[in-house]
């Protein structure tokens, strides 16, 4: 099974009002070059396009691993989401 059929299993309820993850300075993503966070998040939350970052929130695994890659720049603000919002796993 791949891994996007995996990640379609899980649920998400999107919390609008207040994202638990965000960009801090959209203008440090420009002068990052690994831009890390679109390569180690396990589901593809962070998108590069022509000139800025785009975040999909709403499918984040709640990982983490997003804010340890950003080390440069430390420039992604996470924290869990509210309650009643966030990933449900299917399988636990």
């Amino acid at each position: 099974m791949k891994l996007e059929d995996k990640l379609f299993q899980d649920r998400y309820i999107v919390d609008e009002e207040h994202p638990h993850l965000k960009i801090k300075d959209p203008a440090a993503c420009l002068n990052c070059e690994a831009k890390q966070c679109t390569q180690i998040c396990p589901s593809e939350v962070y998108t590069w396009e022509e000139d800025h970052i785009d975040v999909a929130y709403g499918d984040c695994l709640e990982c983490g691993t997003c804010r340890v890659a950003c080390a440069e720049f430390n420039n992604i603000e996470w924290r869990y989401p509210r309650g009643g919002f966030g990933v449900m796993f299917k399988f636990g």
